[in-house]
């Protein structure tokens, strides 16, 4: 099955109302907006999702002309994720195939590259790297990339990473979002002068709630209560957190845990193995859980491998302690002075530190305040969107010269 939502394709944009903003322009005139055209097989939520409707939103409120292309599967609801994007004003164009069904999906795509004619066609993940780029380059349509991290796992993991880095060598533009990342794909052979670093961006464009609201929501006893929110999964290291948890010897602690992911059940029964499982609180896949990281007396990020943790930036502007493992790209974003870091793996240290936010309560409150300071001064969305404008205009220059 393939159904192209169009919703009349070029009224479905958002188009903003004031001048752009570009650092790419002349002295000859306003600089001409672009039609930009994302495209994702999106999770419910997930930091790529927020990333992506950052970029849109920020986009069309410059004034250019954006359309987010969402491949999923056939459903009976509306996928999170598109809900999300009309939320900020963003309409989603559905590109709905079976599972697998590479043909038609490239067929669909298609179709819609011809409809809309986009300036640029931007990729995000695995799938739309591999299934789709190809055919904006058929297309003669300039085609960017953001790599935003690699799930590290098994031969499967592997192979799907070797298919992904083969085709974005073919890319006009790749974007990482941390120096690692950024490592990686330059160690994979992708062309010096196409691999740009580009950290992510965090602006607050929802209300915040209230902490208590914010308990209430999650369904959080009164006590104190870590944080831990992501993919429950072996990268994401939700078992590393139950670990480090049954280890914390402050008492009257509760940890939560926010989200779904495969591994779910295993690590329910883990936590009933340890002992713990009476002070973890499941609260499943919350939308915009980002508003509500207030309701946490400390974050704790256990991650075995990263790129940028949107999650982490929420935290920040939250201006709640933070207890990280140093992996990926979050030592480009915090160090000691902003959050408790630890090696990945090293159970033992994040129960310690852990402990310490609870012990040393005005250097916790010192190191969140920083941290929200430097989010504010180091990774608001301004820079970041310029920083995107100029990139699409340099590919698409480039395209018409060649």
């Amino acid at each position: 099955m393939i159904e192209i939502d169009s919703a009349e394709a070029q009224g479905s944009s958002v188009r903003g109302e004031i001048a752009i903003r570009s650092g790419g322009g002349d002295d000859n005139g306003p600089v001409p907006p672009l039609s930009i055209l994302h495209v994702l097989a999106p999770a419910p939520f997930g930091g790529l999702e927020t990333v992506v409707r950052a970029l849109a939103a920020g986009h069309a409120r410059r004034g250019h002309t954006v359309h987010v292309a969402t491949v999923i599967s056939p459903r009976s609801d509306k996928h999170p994720f598109v809900a999300a994007l009309e939320a900020h004003g963003v309409r989603a164009l559905a590109v709905v195939v079976n599972p697998r069904d590479y043909r038609g999906e490239r067929a669909a795509v298609r179709e819609l590259f011809q409809r809309l004619r986009p300036d640029v066609v931007h990729t995000h993940g695995f799938r739309t790297d591999v299934v789709v780029g190809g055919v904006a380059r058929s297309e003669r349509i300039p085609l960017v990339s953001t790599c935003h991290g690699f799930i590290e796992g098994g031969w499967r993991s592997r192979f799907y990473q070797w298919l992904q880095r083969r085709a974005l060598r073919r890319f006009d533009a790749v974007v990482a979002v941390s120096s690692s990342v950024e490592k990686k794909l330059r160690d994979a052979g992708i062309d010096r002068t196409k691999l740009h670093l580009v950290r992510n961006s965090f602006a607050r464009t929802d209300q915040a709630v209230s902490r208590d609201d914010a308990r209430r929501i999650l369904g959080l006893p009164a006590v104190p209560v870590i944080g831990w929110v992501g993919r429950l999964s072996a990268e994401k290291g939700a078992d590393l957190a139950l670990d480090a948890f049954s280890r914390v010897r402050t008492d009257g602690v509760y940890l939560a845990m926010v989200g779904e992911g495969r591994d779910a059940s295993r690590l329910r029964d883990r936590a009933a193995g340890l002992g713990i499982d009476e002070r973890v609180v499941w609260t499943g896949a919350v939308p915009e859980v980002g508003r509500l990281l207030s309701a946490f007396d400390v974050f704790f990020l256990s991650s075995r491998s990263e790129g940028t943790p949107m999650a982490l930036l929420e935290a920040m502007a939250a201006k709640v302690p933070i207890v990280a493992t140093r992996v990926g790209g979050v030592p480009d974003v915090v160090d000691e002075t902003f959050a408790w870091l630890v090696d990945s793996e090293d159970v033992a240290g994040m129960a310690l530190a852990l402990d310490e936010v609870f012990a040393q309560p005005e250097r916790a409150r010192a190191s969140a305040e920083a941290a929200r300071i430097r989010l504010a001064e180091r990774f608001g969305p301004d820079q970041w969107l310029s920083t995107y404008e100029d990139l699409y205009r340099a590919v698409t220059r480039d395209k018409i010269l060649s």
